[in-house]
């Protein structure tokens, strides 16, 4: 079955030796490039385009069509090669579209040697963009998988190629579009770069037809990484639900030839938005295509597979399962690799899961249809032939399941390994408070991509907890439910899973103050009653409030007022396109603010404050951390479900309401809390205390 992909999405390659047809309204001209494991472009070479058709493995039309099929065979590739981009723009000459947006969406299919369509992509929402990234083949843990990019460039090929690393942009396009302009453009069919069934070129065959001699591979991992220009006139059209924002460094890498590995990261899947505004992990999306047995498609990791998979079903370059190493993934700095791992190993998860999941209810389903077979006939409702029916129906329902789960097993003891070994290495903003890393802290001198708001397990993996990591700066408030409806397990009374919601609280606080540099983000709270001075005593202790705990009605609209004037102070300021006007008394490091048993305290004032804050607030720097029972607030009613749809809801205990944007499953939400009898949040807050003095 094909897997028709949105932009972003990915999907595992099941064949090596490929054929990419592409479809289009008008004349386009195709080609590719091969990247490092970062996706560095380090040369001519490493461009297929049709006045050089042919590279190691890849093979690309010689002229502008309308219809093109390309040939790639992914084990051909040097083993220095890690992604291979296939991109499409529009001719130059006269009479040609100005845009992608003015002409039908391009359409393109990946198959197989027999012609099987093993994923599509359709190129939708392109508007100015003469240039554009389709597909992506890229490779982890020696397996490869198939993505969706869809990245378009309003200033053409020589953009696309330049943000790519490629120093040589300018001529290498314009000996493209040279290559492709003389004579008529092929009609479709006539495009055809290469018949799949010969084997591509080899690295020495192929840089013969460059007129070269094949290179012998370059050490450059200490090159630093490189991104677009600045006046590269880069337009991209609205991301899918797996794409990620990804930072563009402005140094320079080395050239070379395949064989070298600058870094530089590609696209890596992830939300439409900024990681924290549409979180993955808290989302009702599913994808219905796993679900459904019997589609012939494997989501387990193909770098997981063991020796003896089938051609099939595992790509014929991949043996034994790689040995898990931590930051094996693609990013711009190690930072982002371990994000960008622990992304995988949770999409990873969702899926192996789907797939036992769809495998037990094909086998139940089985079961009942042929038990319902079994009794049609009144005649055999009775005696040894129908028992023998019944308990050979069972039979098959228990293989089917034995196999299945052992598949799952096998894919969990691989995550379970990866885990061990990315957990040690994570860096504090990622971390456990149990991890060693967290002894040597300093104040660091950047923020984080993101931050671990604690753990997400399944039913069948209970002893593999994945990290629930946000994007930072934080664009939605956070809410510790402290109602009766988070306790699975029953406490005595309400009083102690209050406890346990502001201890939660405080954790998260902590964290946030650790993960910035000094002055950079500070935190508020607002205790009404006071009820929560011990919890709250790690951060009065060490001195890393900005200032004492609102109490009383008084405190309360004090705190909000203040607030709220630097929101309102700093939006005008952004219009006006005038910071330094802020008066002096404006503190413009991030605001955390703390609320304690909302809505006790509050009048509708306060309220519409609170609100205010929770809408208003992220976008200038002020974030809201909410310690509620949502029962408490039951008398107004409908007035504050916006705001509580608004926050993102953790739990203090352990508690199955977040969901994976893939299939939809109920993950179980763990929080992060400190280790009992701990000292590491005291030395932690005490030393940013130390610097925040310094910095002062």
């Amino acid at each position: 079955m094909t897997a028709e992909l949105v932009r972003g999405q990915n999907h595992p390659l099941s064949q090596v030796r490929l054929a990419i047809r592409v479809s289009a309204g008008v004349p386009v001209l195709a080609g590719a490039t091969l990247g490092d494991e970062n996706g560095t472009v380090h040369g001519p070479q490493w461009v297929a385009h049709p006045g050089a058709p042919a590279l190691p493995g890849v093979e690309v039309p010689r002229q502008a069509a309308t219809g093109h099929r390309l040939a790639v065979d992914l084990g051909a590739l040097p083993e220095t090669v890690h992604r291979v981009d296939i991109f499409l723009a529009l001719p130059t000459g006269a009479g040609a579209p100005l845009r992608f947006g003015a002409v039908a969406a391009p359409h393109t299919t990946v198959e197989g040697l027999d012609g099987t369509e093993l994923a599509c992509f359709t190129l939708t929402g392109l508007d100015g963009e003469t240039a554009v990234v389709a597909l992506e083949f890229y490779r982890r843990q020696g397996a490869w998988k198939v993505r969706a990019v869809g990245q378009g460039y309003a200033a053409g090929l020589t953009a696309l190629l330049a943000d790519q690393g490629l120093h040589e942009a300018v001529d290498v396009a314009a000996a493209a579009h040279a290559a492709s302009a003389p004579g008529e453009a092929a009609a479709p069919g006539e495009a055809a770069a290469h018949d799949p069934s010969r084997p591509l070129p080899t690295p020495a065959s192929a840089a013969s037809a460059h007129g070269t001699t094949a290179r012998a591979p370059q050490d450059t991992s200490a090159a630093p990484p490189h991104g677009a220009s600045a006046s590269t006139a880069r337009v991209t059209s609205d991301p899918g639900p797996y794409d990620t924002d990804v930072p563009d460094p402005q140094d320079t890498p080395a050239s070379g030839t395949p064989g070298q590995t600058p870094s530089r990261a590609p696209q890596q899947p992830e939300p439409v938005q900024p990681y924290a505004a549409r979180n993955p992990y808290d989302t009702q999306e599913s994808d219905a295509a796993s679900r459904e047995p019997g589609t012939g498609v494997d989501y387990t990791h193909p770098g997981r597979r063991p020796h003896g998979t089938p051609p099939s079903a595992a790509p014929a370059a991949v043996g034994a399962p790689a040995q898990p190493v931590a930051g094996d993934a693609v990013g711009w700095s190690m930072e982002e690799r371990l994000y960008n791992q622990v992304w995988g190993m949770f999409e990873d998860l969702a899926r192996t899961t789907a797939a036992y999941r769809s495998a037990v209810d094909f086998a139940d389903s089985r079961l009942e249809k042929e038990l319902d077979q079994a009794l049609t006939d009144p005649r055999g409702r009775l005696g040894a032939a129908s028992d023998a029916a019944r308990e050979a129906a069972h039979a098959r329902r228990t293989q089917l399941v034995d196999q299945a789960r052992a598949v799952l097993d096998r894919d969990l003891a691989q995550l379970t390994a990866e885990s061990e070994v990315v957990e040690p290495a994570l860096p504090p903003a990622y971390a456990r408070w149990d991890n060693p890393v967290w002894h040597g802290y300093r104040v660091p001198a950047a923020p984080p991509m993101a931050l671990r708001l604690g753990d997400l397990h399944l039913p069948e993996s209970v002893p593999l907890r994945i990290p629930l990591l946000v994007r930072l700066p934080l664009e939605r408030g956070l809410w510790v439910d402290s109602g009766p409806a988070a306790a699975s397990g029953g406490f005595p009374d309400s009083a102690e899973l209050r406890h346990l919601a502001v201890e939660a609280a405080v954790a998260l606080a902590a964290r946030l103050l650790a993960v910035h540099p000094a002055g950079d983000f500070a935190v508020q709270v607002i205790d009404p009653a006071g009820t929560a001075s011990t919890a709250f005593a790690p951060l009065t202790r060490t001195g890393v409030l900005a200032m004492p705990p609102a109490t009383g009605a008084g405190g309360v609209t004090q705190m909000l007022e203040r607030l709220t004037r630097r929101v309102d102070l700093v939006q005008m300021a952004m219009r006006g396109s005038a910071p330094e006007s802020l008066p002096a008394d404006v503190d413009t490091a991030r605001q955390l603010l703390i609320v304690n048993d909302f809505p006790h305290g509050f009048d509708d004032r306060a309220v519409t404050r609170l609100r205010y804050l929770a809408d208003e607030g992220p976008d200038v720097g002020v974030h809201l951390l909410l310690v509620a029972d949502r029962e408490d607030a039951a008398a107004y009613g409908p007035l504050l479900d916006p705001l509580w749809r608004s926050l993102m809801r953790l739990t203090p205990v352990p508690d199955d309401h977040f969901a994976d944007p893939w299939v939809g499953h109920a993950w179980t939400y763990e929080p992060s809390l400190v280790p009992v009898g701990s000292q590491i949040v005291h030395q932690v807050l005490t030393e940013v205390a130390r610097a925040r003095t310094k910095y002062s």
